[in-house]
């Protein structure tokens, strides 16, 4: 996902028109004195970024090298052609032939022995001591068939003990380095990261007004203690899908304590509400087929203690496709009203919702050079709440597009109630 090129574009839109800021300064003003600037800390050049991926890459690459390796050397002690591994065949080898040679010996004595038993009572002295030093030999050769095995098994022992060893110190280095690896993938991530978000926006992020249509429409007016509710309807008037849509809304006021005092809600019509951020909300669309409409209405409900002031509520929208392409609408769809003081009277208060007209005044339905007032139906998919992890980043990019379209928007309207003045 690319949603950093919406971010990057937006900043840049930003920057390249410094003078909806400045116009747009004395509505979002704070009462309090500005702090004293301070020198920041520049952040590092793309160049500089690129280098640091270069040396993360080299790292990663010598430590997957080192870690290969010490893979390979674990392998290689177990090598049927290995040293360690033939040493330990040898002596099992060894040890077998003792083991051979020690039954043989015991089935000598055992032979010896029986011979001696058997002489007859009338054998001679002759017969008799070849007997007995028969089975002394037997008894020779068995203690010396013993000592060989117990000298095989103890190179066993010793051929084992060695392979184990190695095997241990090996083991232990393949995952230290196992370790390292991981570490410096890390590592490079983070800076390949860290440049992608850096990057300019890709050529292929750019003004998508001709695909997605944003409209809004909601009441004009809304009292203290009371709700409205705004119709929102995204299209996808392309010929292709999208595959994800996101929306990005905002509450401005000129007074900015309303925040404070305003909770939104949106959802599908006969849906149940989920919250959105008064500040910067989100709403994942998720895919949209060409010329598919998603409808949604977004409540408003200012409490008691909300400030008298003019208000706006926009709405940005973009979309990020699994082929990198990516792009927003430049200019989002916002409607006006005014919050009101609380009516003595509960059932004067304005709560009429999507009705994209009110009595009187302004109809709060602009959006992309025009106004309409045509009444929505449910056609498209069930949204959800920010799900993505590019969400906050999507929000940025959206909010970033929004702050100047309010700002903007609150300096055309003190210019014009100046002129009729």
């Amino acid at each position: 996902m690319k949603i950093r090129r919406i971010l990057a574009t937006a900043v840049a839109a930003a920057v390249t028109t410094p003078v909806v800021f400045l116009s747009a300064a004395p509505a979002f003003a704070d009462t309090k004195p500005s702090a004293p600037s301070q020198t920041q800390e520049q952040p590092p050049t793309i160049e500089e970024l690129q280098k640091k991926v270069t040396a993360a890459q080299k790292a990663y690459d010598d430590a997957l090298v080192a870690y290969n390796d010490a893979a390979k050397a674990l392998a290689a002690i177990d090598a049927a052609d290995s040293k360690l591994k033939l040493a330990v065949t040898d002596a099992e080898k060894a040890v077998a032939t003792a083991d051979t040679a020690v039954s043989a010996a015991n089935e000598k004595l055992s032979k010896a022995e029986a011979d001696l038993k058997a002489l007859p009572v009338d054998a001679t002295p002759e017969q008799k001591a070849a007997a007995e030093q028969a089975v002394e030999a037997a008894k020779t050769g068995l203690t010396t068939a013993v000592a060989d095995r117990v000298a095989a098994g103890e190179k066993l022992t010793k051929a084992k003990k060695a392979i184990e060893d190695a095997r241990g110190v090996a083991s232990a280095e393949a995952e230290r380095l196992r370790l390292a690896k991981e570490a410096a993938l890390k590592t490079l991530d983070a800076a390949k990261k860290e440049l992608a978000d850096a990057e300019p926006p890709h050529v292929d992020c750019k003004d998508v007004s001709d695909q997605l249509k944003v409209t809004l429409a909601g009441p004009s007016k809304v009292a203290a203690g009371g709700s409205i509710d705004f119709k929102l309807q995204v299209t996808n008037d392309s010929k292709e899908t999208l595959d994800s849509v996101y929306a990005t809304t905002g509450l401005f006021a000129e007074k900015e304590s309303l925040l404070d005092h305003a909770d939104l809600k949106w959802g599908p019509p006969n849906s149940e509400w989920d919250d959105l951020s008064p500040e910067f909300g989100s709403i994942e669309l998720d895919m949209m087929k060409p010329g598919q409409k998603i409808d949604l209405l977004v409540r408003l409900t200012v409490d008691a203690k909300a400030p008298q002031t003019e208000a706006m509520f926009l709405v940005d929208v973009g979309y990020d496709n699994k082929d990198g392409s990516c792009g927003f609408i430049q200019d989002g769809a916002y409607a006006e009203f005014d919050v009101t003081a609380k009516p003595k009277d509960p059932s004067s208060t304005d709560t009429t919702g999507g009705t994209g007209s009110t009595s009187g005044g302004n109809t709060g339905t602009t959006q992309q050079g025009g106004t309409s007032t045509t009444s929505v139906t449910s056609t498209g998919q069930l949204a959800k709440t920010g799900s993505s992890d590019v969400m906050p980043q999507f929000a940025l990019a959206g909010a970033a597009a929004v702050a100047l379209g309010a700002g903007a928007m609150f300096v055309v309207r003190r210019r014009k109630a100046g002129a009729d003045a």
